[in-house]
């Protein structure tokens, strides 16, 4: 009998052994503007946890928060709150999206870095946007066509900047809309007479604009001084548990706040 049973205990040992061990995995998908701090932390997460699996991808806040909805994906990154429509379907499916501040941000108005201008009003800037300026010499620049740089439908930039910037006013037609805020800041870099908005991890190549007399920074954005500031969030189904909240606990912890700084973010500690 004990030989049987050393046996069993042998076999068992081996049968484990011939068994693949699969790592833990989440898929985090959405906001182009949280993508940065995403990535790079799943990056530090996953090389201090070898057995996590963590897959980001971006596609705009209301593409995150769609898959949430649908259950395709285990965390929405989103540039803007959950809308009410969004919170109806999610409930008819059974699922409870739950926010998670992740970080500060302000959208910062972009122009390219041969426009003289340096400072717009927010009127001046919505009126920009909504098609009722339509060359520089009208908001104290050299004359030339502005060109309207703005993000896309499915982005939650997109959605903060029509409530925070334009009064929820429509974009003018002959915008350029772009996937992302990289595809902005590409654009306004390369167009002289463009105008853009990004998120601040996206200052590079471009001159970022005073608003009513305030920069966007770190400080007016902590301080809400920059009227342009809103929160960045992360989306779960109910309470994160698991990799999803080790992930998360990681990303709001000191640590991870560092990597929210170093990416160009506000820091919520």
């Amino acid at each position: 009998m004990r030989q049987i049973v050393r046996t069993l205990m042998m076999t068992g040992a081996l049968v484990s052994l011939a068994v693949p061990c699969f790592a833990a995995r989440i898929v985090v998908e959405g906001s182009t503007t949280v993508l940065p701090i995403a990535q790079r932390a799943a990056e530090e997460y996953m090389d201090a946890h070898r057995d996590a699996d963590i897959s980001v991808r971006g596609g705009g806040s209301g593409v995150g928060i769609a898959s949430l909805i649908e259950g395709t994906c285990d965390i929405a990154n989103a540039s803007r709150a959950i809308k009410d429509d969004e919170l109806q379907k999610a409930a008819s499916r059974g699922r409870a999206p739950k926010a998670n501040v992740v970080a500060m941000d302000g959208i910062a108005v972009i122009v390219n870095n041969a426009n003289s201008v340096t400072e717009l009003s927010k009127k001046q800037l919505k009126d920009i946007f909504t098609g009722k300026i339509t060359d520089w010499a009208q908001a104290g620049g050299s004359a030339g066509q502005i060109v309207a740089v703005s993000r896309d439908s499915a982005s939650g930039t997109f959605e903060a900047f029509g409530e925070l910037a334009l009064d929820k006013a429509k974009v003018r037609k002959d915008a350029l809309m772009q996937a992302s805020n990289q595809a902005v800041a590409s654009v306004v870099s390369k167009t002289p007479g463009a105008i853009g908005y990004v998120g601040l991890a996206y200052l590079n190549g471009v001159k970022a604009l005073t608003i009513d007399g305030v920069d966007p920074s770190k400080e007016t954005v902590l301080s809400k001084q920059y009227k342009l500031s809103r929160p960045l969030f992360m989306y779960t189904n109910g309470k994160p548990a698991g990799l999803a909240k080790d992930y998360l606990d990681f990303i709001q912890s000191p640590a991870g706040q560092k990597l929210v700084e170093e990416e160009g973010y506000v820091s919520i500690r």
